[in-house]
């Protein structure tokens, strides 16, 4: 029985092609948005993820708190290397290291850009390799003893920065002083950390004129410590040093835990955000959908007595018109999955060769295409929960004496 009601369902929707395709307009192109949307979100996040599991479980950071945007930025809050010493006597921390960064023109063959540049300690490098967010693609890392040498992004050798390819042994001017390149990362996927450059502390502080401001400092705790712990006994231990109260506290610490979790908030409050805007297209095609079924109704309530003339039941008639709207929302919402997917793809493929960053990839798990053909099935049935009402409860006589 089920199959008759569906083959009726189909039969009419094919006798209104231009009806029924200028209907589902409205599903697809919501359905689309959603599927996009949800696409590159979760794409997003698995990517971030990916990113945090690289910098291990190992490790934690400090920066000043109020700081907007990325260490480096403007604040009246400082940390210092005196704050370094206090942290490295805490019990649980294995090695403490930190970055300074500036703003610096940036010279290579009579053209100027300006960059980041990040002065890191040599002393404590290798906490920077064990995050495995810098990968050499070329040279070596810079260990201690080197002086006027520089690691460069992938971005200055594999893009336009300049109209030559820097590489290994060339020489940048940064802010007047020449430094050679000794290094070449691997591409981190954020155009910012893949124009950054890295030189020793050292050369950093007389480039730019700072002498003590630390604007991020990176704690590695002792094998089989818990980073949650080591990282209260450092807070506290911090606050006591800089002689804050914990209302007063001017530093934050985040750990790889409270860094990813803020950033799935704040993923979450935008995905809802921009998904609301897509439902609005939803509705628009809902409204579609229940317009098209009244009018279907009209049309066919001559067909409707003869139906119930013949023994249809109300129940009858109002399940064909319900699996006629539902399948008015489905087959919108198959075609909207469809251009969902070469919509999120052309997304990923703009990201990574125009914008030069691996962030926004786009995602297919089952349970998005399996909940979007399902949302769009149950929108298409239940706007014409109302219409199909209506015909199921037109009297027979009435029907068959319709004009």
């Amino acid at each position: 029985m089920i199959n008759d009601y569906f083959a009726i369902a189909l039969r009419n929707l094919r006798k209104r092609k231009l009806r029924s395709w200028l209907t589902m307009l409205g599903i697809i192109i919501s359905i689309a948005t959603i599927f996009i949307l949800i696409s590159v979100s979760i794409g997003l996040q698995n990517t971030v993820e990916e990113q945090f599991k690289l910098l291990g479980a190992d490790k934690f950071f400090i920066q000043p708190k109020g700081q907007f945007g990325p260490p480096g930025a403007n604040n009246a809050v400082e940390l210092t290397p005196d704050d370094i010493e206090a942290i490295d006597k805490v019990a649980g921390v294995k090695a403490v290291s930190y970055v300074t960064i500036g703003n610096a023109k940036i010279e290579f063959n009579d053209e100027s850009r300006y960059f980041i540049v990040m002065g890191i300690p040599l002393d404590t490098a290798e906490v920077y390799t064990d995050t495995g967010i810098y990968k050499i693609d070329e040279g070596r890392f810079l260990k201690e003893g080197d002086s006027k040498v520089a690691i460069i992004g992938s971005q200055y050798k594999l893009n336009d920065v300049f109209k030559r390819p820097v590489g290994i042994n060339d020489k940048l001017i940064i802010n007047g002083e020449e430094f050679k390149v000794k290094s070449v990362l691997q591409p981190i996927g954020n155009p910012q950390d893949d124009r950054s450059i890295l030189i020793p502390i050292d050369d950093f502080r007389p480039l730019f004129n700072i002498t003590k401001r630390v604007d991020q400092i990176i704690v590695q705790v002792q094998p089989g410590a818990d980073l949650e712990e080591v990282s209260k006994r450092v807070e506290k231990k911090l606050r006591n040093f800089r002689e804050e109260t914990e209302k007063t506290q001017d530093f934050t610490i985040l750990t790889p835990k409270e860094l990813l979790a803020a950033f799935s908030n704040i993923l979450t409050i935008l995905t809802s955000f921009l998904f609301a805007i897509a439902a609005i297209s939803l509705l628009v095609g809902g409204i579609g959908i229940a317009n098209t079924m009244f009018t279907s109704v009209l049309e066919r309530t001559k067909e409707i007595g003869t139906m119930k003339a013949v023994g249809a039941k109300n129940s009858d008639i109002l399940l064909i018109f319900l699996i006629e709207s539902g399948l008015l929302g489905l087959i919108g919402g198959i075609i909207g999955v469809l251009l969902g997917v070469i919509g999120a793809k052309v997304i990923e493929y703009i990201a990574i060769n125009q914008l030069n960053t691996n962030l926004l990839q786009a995602a297919f798990p089952w349970y998005l295409i399996v909940g979007c053909l399902l949302f769009a099935f149950l929108s298409g049935a239940i706007s014409g929960v109302w219409p199909a009402w209506r015909a199921s409860k037109l009297k027979t006589v009435d029907a068959l004496r319709y004009e």
